[in-house]
């Protein structure tokens, strides 16, 4: 289960989260630039684990379950640190608020196709999404903290409300999908 350098990536993204939390607590320009580096590396590790999944041959359920929830706890968190230490603020919020609210719209659908034993394929969309996040993410950790001659903070921002159009478009796209497998569910109950 643990054993695969997949698992133990993923898995990874999730103890970094601790990490980066401690390093937001610095409350200086060096703790957001490790914290971003921190950030980073565990983003990472989130494109890294798949396709070693996949090349090395060791896929499984355990991957499959705990990858998504990793992906979904270090955004969330990174987010609601960046807001709490009013990195992000005012119309800024939208964004992130519509990706945490599609995260768990998205997460509860999973579940419960999961348990009918059906499932909701990954899109492309969504992966450039999750991508776009983690950069956006991360230029707002460092914030007003980078270089004079690069705007990070704009930059993020205007990642962030990108992101955020995307993931209107993919949760759509998963809840569409989703209901169209629960009608066929209930019109399977239905029939004698």
């Amino acid at each position: 289960m643990l054993s695969s350098i997949p698992n133990m990536m993923t898995l990874g993204r999730i103890i970094a989260i601790p990490g980066i939390v401690a390093l937001f607590y610095l409350n200086s320009p060096l703790g957001q630039w490790l914290a971003c580096g921190l950030f980073t590396i565990a983003a990472l590790t989130d494109f890294l684990d798949g396709y070693l999944a996949r090349a090395w041959s060791q896929q499984s359920a355990f991957g499959r379950f705990l990858d998504p929830v990793a992906d979904k706890l270090l955004v969330a968190a990174t987010i609601l640190l960046l807001a709490g230490f009013g990195q992000i603020s005012g119309s800024t919020l939208l964004p992130a608020v519509v990706i945490l609210c599609r995260e768990i719209v998205v997460s509860g659908l999973r579940e419960f196709l999961a348990g009918v034993a059906t499932g909701i394929p990954v899109t492309k969309l969504s992966k450039w999404k999750t991508a776009l996040q983690m950069v956006a993410i991360g230029f707002l950790i460092v914030g007003q903290n980078g270089p004079e001659f690069i705007p990070t903070r704009v930059i993020g921002e205007w990642c962030l409300w990108i992101a955020a159009i995307i993931t209107l478009c993919t949760g759509y796209d998963y809840l569409r999908s989703g209901l169209k497998r629960i009608d066929q569910i209930d019109s399977d109950d239905t029939q004698p």
